[in-house]
């Protein structure tokens, strides 16, 4: 038969053992994130830091991940113009369904842009070969990205003659997840412009 004392015993002990483990849980909970903050506080002591070019201070290993994404927005801006530019009757089709891979709207727009201006139809009428030379490219560095500048030397060879021309491009790379093959650097170019396009002289070619 139960009792009151019975009962208020039982209720007692029940809040005793929920005290006991809300009391044992805390302490476990407490230890861990003191252990935590160590690890934090030990990681943050083993790295160093460096100072770039406006006095912030910055994680190396974020410097050194920077200087490697620079290296690949370079390569990047490479291929792309290699492929864009560097055509031919037999290779210009291949050559430009991969270059688009690396750029958005704009540089499809830049493409059918030359399209419609017959530059496709010449190159197969008069074998014309075009080479990319040289690319040279500025980068500067914005939030997700980088802007570009690129100086373009084109050599266009029909037959037994060879124009020189220089190309000024630029836009902007867009930092997107990597897709291999089509594009491993995982960057997207946009804004991307055309500005001058200019045949140099002899002598200029042979200063470069």
């Amino acid at each position: 038969m139960k009792t009151p004392f019975k009962n208020i015993q039982y209720h007692l002990r029940m809040n005793r053992r929920v005290v006991l483990a809300v009391v044992i849980t805390s302490g476990l909970v407490s230890i861990l994130s003191l252990v935590m903050v160590f690890q934090m506080h030990r990681d943050v002591l083993d790295h160093a830091f460096v100072v770039n070019g406006e006095g912030e201070v910055i994680p190396l290993i974020w410097a050194e991940q920077q200087e490697h994404r620079e290296v690949e927005a370079l390569a990047h801006l490479e291929q792309f113009h290699q492929w864009f530019y560097a055509v031919d009757a037999g290779s210009y089709l291949r050559n430009t369904e991969k270059a688009l891979w690396l750029g958005n709207a704009s540089v499809a727009e830049v493409y059918q842009q030359k399209k419609a201006d017959g530059f496709y139809n010449r190159l197969l009428q008069y074998s014309l070969v075009q080479k990319v030379v040289r690319v040279d490219a500025k980068l500067d560095m914005v939030q997700g990205g980088f802007q570009f500048r690129c100086h373009t030397i084109i050599e266009v060879h029909r037959g037994a003659v060879t124009d020189t021309y220089e190309l000024l491009t630029s836009g902007k790379l867009m930092e997107v997840e990597r897709q291999f093959p089509n594009n491993p650097h995982g960057l997207l170019i946009t804004d991307f412009f055309e500005n001058t396009l200019r045949k140099m002289e002899n002598h200029e070619t042979k200063e470069e």
